[in-house]
């Protein structure tokens, strides 16, 4: 099937679709006794994938016990009603602070269609269907969620969303980080396989203090792997911590100077991390270089400005 990879371990990325492939992945995870879940759930459109997905596995929808959060972005949530629809003995995990946009997700909506435009988010998320209240979880730190003989341990991860929580695996010895470990695109590995990393300070919540404590929080479970969703499994964690530290810390500096009211500010900035992100190319040896970077990088760029620019009115107030 290819829009699914298996990743090892029992833990397989499904590709959800959305946008363009292996920008955004689920995580299907099976015990040992047949018991699944899921972390993150693209939008509406991947439903028929997951299902197709859990098929190939010999898995009926009634094996997933979970459907887990990272957080309620809607390119991680989106589809997580609909999912909850078809996998009926699903509970969804999800931090407190997202809860009640699974229940109720109409301000969810509301925003996006502001920002795309009725046809266009529905276009590109589906029409967002609304979790059950009794099926929801709120999880935090300290918390475990446990499917058949498989348990993940919950982590609370803010920085890039306050509402963002991770879930460690003690059986692959990874990390389901959601965004607060950045993007591991695949065009961006090496020749030689290696994997490569790029920051996300997307908006609403960044915060680059309590992202780089909790990039910090994960490096010290010293993982042999991560599977953030943009785009699954990455080895070599040490090494991408530190470049994505150094990233984080190069987004800010990018900011020195901008008003962040001025009608230009977007534009200059986008200008800024294009030039960070050549930079990183270059002397990474990504996959990809040049127009082709910053063509892979588009969409992320534009949001990472509009992060900043949040950010910076934040902190002037």
């Amino acid at each position: 099937m290819s829009f699914v990879t298996a990743q090892g371990q029992g833990v397989f990325a499904i590709d959800s679709g959305y946008v363009r492939p292996m920008l955004d992945a689920i995580h299907l995870v099976v015990s040992d006794d047949g018991r699944a879940a899921l972390v993150d759930t693209g939008t509406v459109h991947a439903v028929p994938r997951v299902l197709d997905a859990l098929a190939v596995q010999g898995l009926a929808p009634e094996s997933v016990d979970w459907i887990c959060l990272t957080h309620v972005h809607l390119d991680h949530a989106g589809g997580a009603g609909a999912l909850a629809r078809v996998l009926p003995k699903a509970k969804v995990a999800v931090h407190a602070r997202g809860s009640r946009h699974m229940a109720d997700p109409s301000k969810l909506w509301a925003g996006t269609v502001a920002v795309y435009g009725q046809a266009n988010a529905e276009a590109l998320y589906g029409e967002l269907v609304a979790v059950p209240e009794a099926r929801i979880v709120e999880v935090g730190e300290g918390d475990s969620v446990r499917f058949g003989s498989r348990v993940f341990d919950v982590l609370d991860t803010p920085g890039h969303a306050k509402h963002h929580v991770c879930y460690h695996d003690p059986a692959s010895n990874g990390i389901f980080t959601g965004d607060t470990f950045g993007l591991t695109y695949r065009e961006m590995d090496g020749a030689d396989g290696r994997a490569n990393i790029f920051a996300t300070t997307t908006p609403v919540h960044f915060d680059p203090a309590a992202l780089h404590d909790s990039i910090d929080r994960l490096l010290a479970l010293q993982p042999a792997c991560i599977y953030p969703t943009h785009y699954s499994r990455s080895a070599d964690v040490p090494r991408l911590g530190a470049t994505l530290h150094r990233l984080i810390d190069a987004h800010v500096q990018a900011c020195d100077g901008i008003d962040p009211t001025a009608a230009d500010a977007h534009a200059v900035l986008v200008k800024r991390l294009e030039a960070i992100a050549l930079a990183e190319a270059a002397s990474a040896a990504w996959g990809v270089q040049g127009e082709a970077a910053l063509q892979l990088l588009e969409g992320d760029l534009d949001l990472n400005a509009q992060g900043l620019l949040v950010w910076l009115q934040t902190r002037a107030q």
